[in-house]
This record gives structure tokens, sequence and C-alpha cells, in this order.
């Protein structure tokens, strides 16, 4: 069976190219689309299994990162992207794809949050922080994690800083086992009291890195899995480290043997 998927790109958009070579690598039939085109005809959304929205700056992140283009999204494909995620497809957001996620509100039912539940707020730093993290997974239905972990991968992001309304609300999604992904350090797992910068770069709410919706086939991650596919993209990899292949085309293969 093909699985075709879908990398939505918007002016800003710089992690297509790589992010479409990842899926390749797994078997997959990428096709980048610039978002005007499948405004022009959301039924091209039906020739696809998975959506990706990948890294960079869509729309230069105007007013706030992911804001324009997750306010495209969700006023005029709404009802397509509804329709997608109950076919049971799979959709990822990385970076600026994850805050694009949190804006069209597709990583939770609108009828449970009628305002945003929880949002990706500038780094605790205020700067833009460019480094690799250790990242651990959860108990979680996310389907791209299925079989990982501990991995490392890059971050790059000024606004990644997951945050809840309310420690309610945070307890909720913990339950539902959505906090899929979290930064940590080279000893521990799951830390629920925020770790210091740099292991959490950004100080987010019980150090999460990603999230998914409650049935695991929607995904979003601050970290970049599509640099991290070949053990030379690995910062010490003359020094011996790093996996062959790279440990972040995982995610990218989980999403392909779903539908297989």
């Amino acid at each position: 069976m093909s699985v075709n998927v879908l990398v939505l790109r918007a002016p800003g958009t710089n992690c297509d190219l790589e992010t479409a070579y990842a899926f390749e690598r797994c078997g997959a039939r990428a096709e980048r689309l610039h978002v005007n085109e499948l405004l022009a005809n959301s039924k091209r959304l039906a020739d696809f299994q998975v959506l990706c929205l990948p890294g960079g700056f869509s729309y230069g992140d105007d007013i706030a990162s992911g804001r324009i283009l997750g306010n495209q999204l969700k006023r005029n494909l709404g009802s397509a992207l509804g329709e997608f995620k109950a076919a049971g497809k799979l959709i990822l957001g990385i970076c600026n794809g994850f805050q694009v996620l949190m804006n069209c509100g597709l990583l939770w039912e609108a009828s449970e949050f009628p305002e945003p539940p929880a949002t990706l707020a500038w780094n605790e730093s205020g700067r833009y922080t460019d480094r690799w993290v250790d990242l651990c997974v959860d108990r979680t239905p996310c389907v791209f994690l299925h079989g990982i972990k501990r991995l490392p991968l890059p971050i790059a992001h000024g606004e990644g800083r997951f945050t809840t309304r309310t420690p309610e609300i945070l307890g909720q999604f913990q339950d539902a086992g959505q906090l899929a992904l979290r930064y940590t350090n080279a000893t521990s797992d799951i830390l629920d009291e925020p770790l210091p910068f740099p292991l959490n770069p950004n100080g987010a709410m019980a150090n999460v890195a990603g999230m998914c919706d409650t049935t695991g086939r929607v995904f979003g991650l601050m970290p970049h899995p599509e640099r991290y596919i070949d053990r030379t993209q690995h910062p010490r990899w003359t020094r011996g480290e790093g996996s062959d292949p790279g440990m972040g085309l995982q995610l990218f293969a989980n999403a392909v043997h779903y539908f297989r």
C-alpha cells in the first residue's frame, strides 16, 4: 500500500524539503503543497493519509508563531480537517507546525474547551534557543512515538514554552496520556517538576516537549526529528555517538507503518 503524505507549506516555511525526504526515506510518497493550493481545493486532502505541518516561520511569525496559518486553517479548512481527523488519518506538527496545531485547536475537542486550554508561550529566557535536548516518552497512545522510550533531538525556537490555562487542565492532559514527549536529563525519565535550563530549554510546564490528542493520531512537538535521520547529524558522531539511522527517523517510520 502506498502511503501518501501532504507536507503543507506557507510563506516562511523552511523545513518542508527535509521533512518530505524523511517520509520518503520510510517508503512514503510525500508531496509538498502550498497552503493556497489547499485553500483553493480542500478536496485534495482526501488523497493523503498523513498531513504534516513542518517547521519554519510561517508568515514570518507575525503576531505570534503559527497564529496566522493556524487561523487560516481553522477558519477556511476547519470542516475538511475535522473530516480528515475523523477518518482515522494522522496529523503531525513539528516546531512551527506544533504552534499551528495549538492555534487551530486540533489537539483537543472544542466542545470540551470553549477557550484554548493551552498555548506555546515565549521561552522563559526571552530568547530564541537552538540546541540539542534529551527527551523521553510518557505513557501515551501517540502513534508517532510507538516503541520509542528516549531520544536526543535538536530544538530551535523562540516560542515553545508549553503552558496550560490551569493546573487542573495540565492534570487532565496527563491523565489522558496527551503529554506525550518530555524534556529530561541523562539519568531520569518523567519529571513533573520543571527542569532547569538548558535541560528544559524553554521553561515548559511539566517539561512538555510534545502533545498529542486523545486518539494519539494528532501530534505536535517542538524538537525537530527530521534533523536527526542520519548518524552524521548527531553533534558528537565523530566521537562514536549517534545511531544509524538517526533516531528521529522512527517517528516518520511509525506513521508509514501505521497504514501498513
